[in-house]
């Protein structure tokens, strides 16, 4: 091979190697909160616990991430921490819905529930989310909005996210994660079908020392005055009803017991 073959090789080599090492630091670099490289349990702090994506499309943001689902038009699943920092009592303006500039497939125009009779229901719930105006202002991507009637959104719904709040405050810190059960057949609103779920879930996991526990909710899309632990299921009933593998990466011992079990003893409903 001749001399300057040779230096052209070697040319396209080292850009090559220098493109494949840019690609693998901005990779790494833009990482979420919620999808860190899987460590130990000890190392909770630092754990993946994002549940599966039925879609293939999930989208992460600075405050929470999801699994966008175009055919419903909304997320089958919002994720996200709960440190007791991020209960602020900030009075931030409420911003426009506006639509998620990540997902590829473009999430639903705020406009499918104008004149639907159905809130524009939080699934990140923007009360989570106070600690700065960026992390609130992330919440009103449509993406993270369902429809949800205004008695339910406002009477059950609202009493479980304020239980969640007082969870994170007590024990430091929870991982959470929401959606609605979506399936074909159920009553859409607007231009572009938004599913309207029957049910919604709420799966929070409690992962602070000596003992790794959770809870999961399965409430009807209606309002009740019933107390919240008439609503405890198992993690094993909900992935059964989406499709969801939820907390994949926990080692199979702690998970089979986490999604197995519907004791609430261990967290307070005072």
């Amino acid at each position: 091979m001749r001399k300057k073959n040779v230096i052209s090789v070697l040319l396209v080599l080292g850009v090559m190697a220098a493109y494949y090492y840019t690609e693998k630091k901005e990779q790494v670099t833009s990482k979420d909160v919620n999808t860190t490289e899987n460590k130990t349990p000890n190392d909770s702090s630092k754990f993946n616990y994002l549940p599966s994506s039925t879609t293939g499309q999930i989208i992460h943001h600075n405050g929470y991430s999801l699994s966008y689902d175009e055919k419903h038009e909304q997320a089958e699943w919002v994720a996200y921490r709960l440190h007791s920092n991020d209960i602020a009592y900030s009075k931030f303006k409420r911003p426009y819905f506006i639509q998620d500039p990540k997902v590829k497939t473009q999430s639903s125009d705020w406009r499918n529930y104008k004149k639907s009779g159905y809130d524009k229901g939080h699934l990140c719930p923007a009360g989570d989310r106070k600690a700065t105006l960026e992390a609130f202002n992330e919440t009103f991507y449509t993406s993270n909005i369902t429809p949800q009637k205004h008695d339910f959104n406002a009477g059950i719904w609202n009493r479980l996210e304020q239980k969640v709040r007082y969870w994170a405050k007590r024990n430091k810190q929870v991982y959470v994660v929401t959606g609605g059960i979506l399936n074909s057949g159920n009553k859409t609103i607007g231009k572009e079908k938004v599913t309207v779920p029957n049910t919604f879930y709420k799966i929070v996991l409690d992962y602070t020392k000596p003992e790794i526990k959770a809870i999961a909710f399965l409430i009807p899309h209606k309002e009740s005055k019933k107390p919240l632990y008439d609503f405890v299921t198992s993690i094993d009933i909900i992935e059964k009803k989406t499709g969801i593998d939820f907390f994949k990466h926990l080692p199979d011992n702690i998970e089979n017991k986490l999604e197995a079990s519907k004791d609430y003893k261990k967290w307070s409903f005072k």
